[in-house]
Order: C-alpha cells, then structure tokens, then sequence
C-alpha cells in the first residue's frame, strides 16, 4: 500500500540542556553544582537571545523521514543547516511504490492524482525492465528510468540537525508561510523533540515552547 502521509521517526538524539550549558562553561569552569544547575534555563535564554549559539551545536536530532519530493526539495534547501543522505533510484530500484496524497484536495481531484501516479509509477517499472532486456547496463537503466516517477512519490532520507540548525530550519519550515508539507514535517519533528524531555529549557529559551507548550507557527 503507499503511503498517504509524510511520517517522521526520531531515531536517536544526543545530548540536553546540561550538554548546552557546559559548553557555555568551558571557558570558566564545567563544576555542575547544583546551584549552577538551577542557573541553566537563565544561562540559555541568555545565551539564545543574543545570538551566542555555538553551545546549541553540541547536541544531535536523529531523524528518519519520508516525504515526496517537494518536501524533499525544501529539506535540502535548509542544507546549511541538516545533514541528508536519502534512497535514490539512481542506485537502486524504487520497487516499493509510496507516495504522498493531499489531505486537503477533494475526494475527485485525490482519485485523479492516483490515478496519474500509479500509472507513472507502472510505467518506470515497465521501462527499466524493458531497457535491460535491451542490453542497456542496469546501473544507466536506473538512473534513466526514474524520469518517469512522479513529483508526488515518496524517498526516505536520513536528517540530522544539531540544535541551533533545527532551530533555523524551524524558524523556516515551522511558518504560517511554509507550505503544509513541510509544516506538517517540521510540527512532527518539534512534538518528538518535546517528547524527549531531554531540552525543555533549550526550546524555552528559542522560544519554541511555552510553558512546556508548543507555540503556534510563527
């Protein structure tokens, strides 16, 4: 079956608010007292609100998303600020057909859409079979067959952000201007980072939570 949505799974993190904070420590003492570990949500919403972020940088958001290619697109668009690798028919056969529908498009113009794809989708299985059987070399029958595959199909790609970058691309994608899809992606990576319990005073200090709350898209 395709997929009918983008999905995100968070497949690891690395570090917390005290990760942070002893970063912004080294240049004086990393002691983690306990009375230094009650100044951290002041020390980071210090540290955030004039622009100091290199401490942000210590931290990893482990991502594995699977989107079709115009969230794609957007997600290496925020390249300074993620790192990608992502499946590619260039190298491999897409053999599972996956792709993503509108959730905001009327049942008619949906059925329509499928259509197109599955039959987009049937047509690169069938070419690459057929150049093949043709003598073409496997490895230029991949990379050429994929012209056929829709705008609308689906890749999975591993992306990982360290703190401050996920705070950019959030700042970008997490928009009342940012297309739905990429929204939807940047709202489930954000729920997952709250779940985390590991940075409540980290996404205070960005502003990205409220008392322990999401805030809306800027």
């Amino acid at each position: 079956m395709p997929q009918q949505e983008n999905v995100v799974e968070l497949i690891g993190y690395y570090g917390s608010d005290e990760t942070h904070a002893l970063s912004a420590w080294t240049s004086t003492s990393r002691d983690l007292t306990e009375e230094k570990k009650e100044r951290i949500p002041k020390l980071l919403k210090m540290l955030a609100e004039n622009s100091h972020s290199t401490p942000f940088e210590k931290s990893s958001l482990h991502f594995l998303v699977t989107t079709e290619i115009a969230t794609h697109v957007q997600l290496l668009k925020s390249r300074i600020a993620v790192s990608i690798n992502a499946e590619s028919a260039r190298y491999k056969e897409l053999k599972e057909d996956k792709y993503y529908v509108p959730i905001d498009w009327p049942l008619g113009e949906r059925e329509l859409y499928i259509e197109h794809l599955e039959s987009s989708l049937q047509k690169y299985h069938s070419a690459l079979d057929r150049l093949i059987q043709g003598g073409m070399s496997r490895k230029r029958a991949k990379e050429s067959a994929r012209f056929y595959i829709p705008y609308g199909n689906q890749i999975t790609a591993d992306v990982m952000f360290n703190f401050r970058s996920f705070f950019h691309f959030i700042q970008l994608r997490y928009s009342e201007h940012a297309q739905v899809e990429i929204k939807n992606v940047a709202k489930q990576m954000l729920d997952m980072v709250v779940l985390t319990k590991a940075f409540p005073a980290t996404l205070e200090a960005f502003g990205l939570t409220q008392g322990g709350q999401i805030r809306e898209p800027y």
